[in-house]
């Protein structure tokens, strides 16, 4: 991708309008020049490249910011699997026409992503075609001299492990057809949804390749049950499990991956930086979710508090106060927001209106009324009475 300083065609138009602003590297010289710089700092390049075609490896009516993601992660899964961390990448468009409403989500999409991985663009080309719309991208990685895993390290006797679930994308490309797993899934929109996000936008596994000490060295090694970050792994998917529908967003998908893969970092033994990082992101809101689950599950316990809820997790009451204090709120605030809400939604439903208001105080979890009703109009403006039956 070039433009200089020659009049502008309609080629330099479009690098111009959509593309620039992903050159971030300095290497790429603001796609002002014929070649770009990718330094080595020291480590091996790793070089990987993929292609994928309008009718053959997404459909026609896909969403273009799909396309955007789909076309990047499928060599980010290529750079992970190397072991490498991505340094950046060169695009080759062939389009039918220069569609604005095409290319605007598409490369904005494109920009999310290199910025999300730390894989910014480095230049590429653009070229007109009459047949499918294509995208190539060749991406770049880097990883310690010698340290590139290789296919070849591969022995009989070998354990072959796998991230994610086999043939959720073809299932979303099925469903997306109207085949029959769209049939089967009819009454789930959750795991329709699901299904067709992991088709359109896979989630390559970049985020343990340079955040373990010696990945290829771990992959077989034993980890006892009781590890702390296994224990906290185990439960955080778990609790993912039960929310599917709310994993159909790719970036909640994204955040949710990145937590795990901080997770599996601290199991597998993440290098000093990675470990940081882990412990004031993924670990942390991993143990937050899990908290306020077991919060939500024994919201109606009177001897519900900050002790119980330590003792059930194994740590300190004073390290969940300072993850309450970290999301700018207490415990005991958390707890009585949620309370109130609970007997808010009670009091609003039509098929609880002959209950008393001390049943629906005690069903929220307070044991006093009279409590209740104070904090309950200081929080919503009116005595609970008021919103009896008013869904």
């Amino acid at each position: 991708m070039t433009s200089g300083n020659e009049p502008a065609s309609g080629e330099d138009s479009l690098i111009a309008r959509y593309f620039r602003p992903l050159a971030t590297d300095p290497g790429a010289f603001n796609l002002g020049d014929d070649a770009a710089i990718l330094k080595a700092q020291g480590d091996d390049i790793v070089v990987t490249t993929d292609a994928i075609v309008e009718g053959v490896h997404f459909l026609p009516d896909d969403p273009p910011d799909t396309v955007a993601r789909k076309a990047l992660r499928v060599n980010l899964s290529d750079l992970a699997a190397k072991g490498a961390t991505p340094a950046g990448f060169v695009l080759t468009l062939a389009l039918r026409a220069a569609d604005d409403a095409w290319l605007k989500p598409f490369a904005h999409a494109l920009g999310e992503d290199a910025g999300l991985f730390g894989c910014p663009l480095l230049g590429g080309d653009t070229v007109s075609t009459p047949g499918p719309l294509m995208i190539s991208i060749t991406a770049f990685g880097r990883v310690s001299p010698g340290q590139m895993v290789h296919r070849s390290g591969a022995k009989p006797g070998d354990r072959v492990v796998v991230t994610g679930t086999i043939g959720d994308a073809a299932l979303g490309l099925d469903i997306l057809k109207g085949g029959v797993g769209a049939g089967a899934l009819a009454g789930d929109a959750g795991a329709r949804a699901m299904l067709i996000g992991r088709y359109r936008v896979p989630q390559p596994r970049t985020a343990l390749a340079g955040n373990v000490t010696n990945l290829e060295d771990a992959y077989c090694r034993r980890i006892p049950r009781d590890t702390p970050a296994l224990v906290l792994l185990k439960r955080y998917l778990a609790l993912l499990e039960d929310e599917p529908a709310a994993l159909a967003d790719p970036s909640l998908q994204h955040s949710a991956v990145t937590h795990v893969y901080d997770l599996l970092a601290k199991t597998l033994g993440a290098t000093r930086d990675a470990a940081a990082i882990a412990e004031g992101r993924g670990v942390r809101a991993a143990r937050m979710k899990m908290i306020r689950d077991d919060i939500a599950r024994h919201l109606t316990d009177a001897r519900l508090s900050v002790h119980t809820v330590a003792a059930r997790h194994k740590v300190s009451p004073r390290r969940i106060q300072r993850l309450f204090d970290e999301s700018g709120s207490t415990f005991t605030e958390y707890v009585m927001e949620q309370r109130l809400e609970r007997a808010h939604r009670l009091l609003s439903d039509p098929k609880l209106s002959d209950r008393t208001l001390t049943s629906i105080a005690f069903a929220a979890g307070f044991n006093d009324l009279s409590h209740f009703q104070r904090r309950f109009r200081r929080r919503y403006g009116a005595p609970p009475s008021d919103f009896r039956g008013s869904l």
